[in-house]
């Protein structure tokens, strides 16, 4: 699969955290055979992960969640906080959502089952350079089923109780805000919202809906603000918090 641009970009520099020699190794050749890709480093464990993305400072870093000394979710927190401009591309299984999620609020920006095929990683990997999100499918659809069933739920305006102490007087803490269970979208903003979920940007939902970016850039904020979040990866989160209410 050729890059979009080989010629105007340099190599995405490339980390893989994965404690699995054979694995790690297979990744790692994939990669390098990619003219618009370098693999610069491997980690075994999670301290390692955060060695390297200290040390070389890579563009993505393919990261397991489930590794020995430091796991994924805990490496993956710590390199988002101290290097914002690295990308994390979250490597798991289908049946471990609730770690996935644990990944999306430590600042993961990509989620892939481990059986994703080579064109959809090397893709994921690209759409990363060019500032993109993406959900593996089978995890979107869990996310907009979730959503489904807040929108239609008799505690639809009812913060969780208990989570938080109780704020001063007149105040209502953003924690206890952003607990919200969201109000219902319009088929056309639940629409939106599952191309969002599929890493889509505003030009390209656009394009695939007949619409001026300009409105999609509206019906954007207009979902954010009905959902509580700041960020497209938010989505997912406020959808598996509500998920274990």
């Amino acid at each position: 699969m050729l890059p979009e641009s080989p010629n105007h970009q340099s190599a995405i520099r490339i980390v893989i955290a994965e404690d699995q020699a054979l694995v790690r190794r297979g990744a790692a050749l994939l990669l390098s055979m990619e003219p618009d890709m370098e693999v610069v480093g491997q980690a075994r464990n999670g301290v390692e992960a955060v060695e390297l993305a200290q040390t070389l400072r890579p563009d993505v870093i393919l990261m397991d969640l489930h590794m020995p000394l430091k796991g994924g979710v805990a490496a993956t927190r710590e390199i988002t906080r101290v290097q914002p401009s690295c990308q994390v591309l979250v490597l798991t299984t289908l049946n471990d959502d609730e770690t996935v999620f644990e990944a999306v609020r430590a600042g993961a920006q990509a989620y892939l089952l481990k059986d994703a095929s080579e064109d959809e990683l090397l893709e994921t990997i690209r759409a990363l350079r060019r500032g993109e999100s993406r959900l593996t499918p089978q995890i979107a659809r869990k996310v907009m089923d979730q959503f489904r069933r807040l929108a239609v739920s008799p505690r639809a305006e009812t913060p969780m109780e208990n989570e938080f102490p109780a704020p001063p007087a007149g105040q209502d803490p953003p924690e206890r805000k952003a607990r919200m269970v969201p109000e219902p979208l319009s088929d056309k903003e639940e629409r939106i919202l599952e191309l969002i979920c599929e890493g889509m940007m505003n030009r390209q939902i656009a394009s695939a809906l007949s619409l001026a970016e300009g409105t999609v850039k509206n019906y954007v904020s207009r979902i954010m603000e009905k959902l509580h979040a700041n960020t497209r990866t938010e989505l997912a989160v406020l959808s598996s918090r509500a998920s274990r209410d």
